[in-house]
């Protein structure tokens, strides 16, 4: 029988980057039972680790003794001194031009348009990024761990693929000569942030 994994996320591209994965380790993954109706913690974290600890603990107890997995992962713009960072996902909303991320489907078009916008006129040289992922598992309220995975990459200056989510159209890998958006979602999670993390997480996962 599979071992079941929890994760905490409704995020359609979250969840077939780590069900891509978990296939090769025999393991299931399924959001946590409920969880569309379950109101979100605060993540007020100043960093990815910050956020993706209190998740997981919260989201375990919504899920008795079955261990929930969490992740909080964003992008790095060294030009920006780090931002988006752990605003990613609410990067235009911030920017007062879009809703919250979780009621606006064009979410990460705006955040895209933001990132442009504020690298216009910054050269290749100068656009380095990287992705950055922490995954925090926990059971009953308790942390077992946590894993950390990054991808460096470049910041285009405008989108290219059709696959992918996020920031992933405008992250270009050079050792590929692709963007993230332009993987398959098998090579996608085998080098990608997330799946660096999940990999890490795995091996040292005690079940």
């Amino acid at each position: 029988m599979a071992l079941r994994l929890f994760v905490a996320t409704t995020n359609s591209g979250k969840l077939a980057d780590f069900r891509e994965a978990a296939e090769e380790y025999q393991i299931d993954i399924d959001p946590v039972p409920g969880l569309a109706t379950i109101p979100a913690p605060e993540e007020d974290g100043t960093t990815f680790e910050e956020n993706a600890v209190t998740k997981a603990i919260y989201y375990s107890g919504f899920a008795p003794n079955q261990i929930v997995l969490a992740d909080d992962s964003g992008l790095e713009v060294d030009a920006l001194g780090g931002a988006p960072g752990v605003r990613s996902a609410r990067f235009a909303a911030d920017a007062g031009l879009t809703d919250s991320p979780d009621a606006n489907d064009n979410t990460d078009v705006w955040n895209n348009i933001v990132l442009l916008q504020k690298l216009d006129g910054i050269p290749a040289a100068e656009r380095m990024a990287r992705y950055r992922c922490v995954l925090a598992a926990a059971r009953d309220g308790e942390i077992l761990l946590t894993s950390e995975g990054t991808v460096e990459g470049v910041i285009l200056e405008a989108p290219h693929g059709t696959g992918g989510f996020g920031y992933d159209p405008i992250f270009y890998l050079p050792n590929l000569d692709q963007t993230m958006a332009d993987l398959d979602i098998s090579v996608k999670f085998g080098l990608s942030h997330r799946g660096l993390a999940f990999a890490d997480l795995l091996s040292r996962l005690a079940v």
